[in-house]
């Protein structure tokens, strides 16, 4: 798998609420970035999916 670098600026604020909650969860901040991101993608994904087997079968 390639892999690419991206940067972000964030506040403080922000990037010490990431911080309290990768820590709960053993992470460090930018594996629970990531990890997020991928569940949103996923769930958009499969929401998508759920839509589309809806219009096909006509179920509203």
């Amino acid at each position: 798998m390639e892999t690419s670098v991206f940067s972000l600026r964030i506040d403080g604020e922000l990037l010490e609420r990431l911080r309290l909650h990768a820590a709960k969860r053993g992470m460090s901040v930018q594996d629970y970035v990531v990890r997020t991101l991928i569940r949103d993608d996923f769930d958009q994904r499969f929401q998508a999916a759920v839509e589309e087997t809806e219009k096909f079968y006509g179920v509203n």
